[in-house]
C-alpha cells in the first residue's frame, strides 16, 4: 500500500523513536527526506544520518537521534504543510516559530532549506514542518 505523507511518516517516527529513547530510527529513502535530514543537522537537532541498502535492495535512512543527557534535542516536531492542505508563504511572511528559537523548514526552488536561509535568499515557497 503507498504511502499518502512520506515526510509526516518520518517525522513520526523520529517523535516516536525520541519518545522511546532509541538511538537511531529507520525510515525509507527518498530526497525530499534526504534534504530535511540535512537542515535539521545543520540546526543541530539531529546527531547524523546515513543512507543504506536493505536486504530486499531498498534504500534507508538511519537516522541517529541527539540527546542533551536523557533529555531528546527535539521538544516539538510538527508537519505544518499536509497533502490535502498545502502551505505557501513568500519570502517576506516566512513565520518565525518560537520568537526565531525554533527552525521552520521550507521548500523553495532553490532547495529545502531553513528559514533563516529562505529570509537571507528572499525566496518563499512551502513550509515543509516546523521544530523546536
Amino acid at each position: 500500500m503507498s504511502m499518502s505523507d512520506p515526510l509526516g511518516d518520518m517525522l513520526t517516527r523520529i517523535r516516536n523513536g525520541q519518545t522511546a529513547a532509541m538511538k537511531t530510527v529507520v525510515c525509507p529513502a527518498s530526497k525530499l527526506r534526504a534534504s530535511v535530514l540535512k537542515v535539521l543537522k545543520a540546526s543541530g537537532y539531529i546527531r547524523d544520518f546515513r543512507e543504506e541498502a536493505s536486504a530486499a535492495g531498498h534504500k534507508n535512512l538511519v537516522i541517529e537521534l541527539k540527546y542533551d543527557g536523557t533529555t531528546a534535542v527535539i521538544r516539538e516536531l510538527h508537519r505544518v504543510s499536509k497533502p490535502g492542505r498545502r502551505i505557501y508563504t513568500a519570502a517576506t511572511e516566512i513565520p518565525r516559530y518560537y520568537n526565531g528559537l525554533g527552525v521552520t523548514i521550507i521548500s523553495t526552488p532553490q532547495g529545502v532549506m531553513d528559514d533563516q536561509a529562505a529570509r537571507d535568499a528572499n525566496v518563499g515557497g512551502e513550509v515543509l514542518c516546523q521544530v523546536f
